[in-house]
């Protein structure tokens, strides 16, 4: 017994193998992973699992990642706000902060809360690295467990400010 009704036999092509079709097919399936690859590329790069694996198929493909961006991994070493005794209302800011990621990242945007002794929301501010850096030279980027010293002077936003609350984002 023929698989194909007779009138169809002559009009279908003999089987030679299956060889190429699985080659087309194994091509096509690679076509789709890295098409997938590229479109997620990003957001694959943001995820700490994926990211050695995005940066060899980057190198190799001489793609750019974006920049790792982990903020919960700042460390603030040391903090101080204190009142500059010769200039009246104002206050300087030093803290020393450590990256603690797995890979370099750009300086974090750094929010900064001022309170009464009634625990009283005087001030809050978020400061860009531009701010902070005051246009020093710095380089653009902190390498895994390298450490920096921050120091920058802000308006007293009321008097009596006696605590402050340092925040990364």
């Amino acid at each position: 017994m023929s698989p194909a009704p007779s009138f169809v036999r002559g009009a279908l092509p003999a089987r030679r193998g299956r060889r190429g079709e699985w080659l087309v097919l194994m091509a096509l399936g690679l076509l789709l992973i890295a098409q997938l690859l590229y479109a997620e590329h990003a957001r694959l790069a943001a995820d700490a699992r994926w990211r050695p694996v995005m940066t060899s198929v980057c190198n190799t493909l001489r793609c750019t990642l974006p920049e790792w961006r982990e903020p919960g991994a700042f460390t603030m070493l040391a903090r101080d706000v204190i009142a500059v005794p010769e200039r009246l209302g104002v206050l300087r800011v030093q803290a020393s902060i450590r990256n603690d990621a797995r890979w370099p990242q750009p300086w974090p945007v750094l929010v900064l809360s001022l309170s009464d002794a009634g625990g009283r929301l005087l001030g809050a501010r978020r400061f860009e690295p531009r701010e902070y850096l005051d246009g020093a030279a710095q380089p653009a980027l902190l390498g895994p467990g390298q450490a920096a010293q921050l120091a920058f002077d802000i308006a007293e936003p009321a008097p009596g400010v006696v605590a402050f609350d340092f925040r990364f984002e």
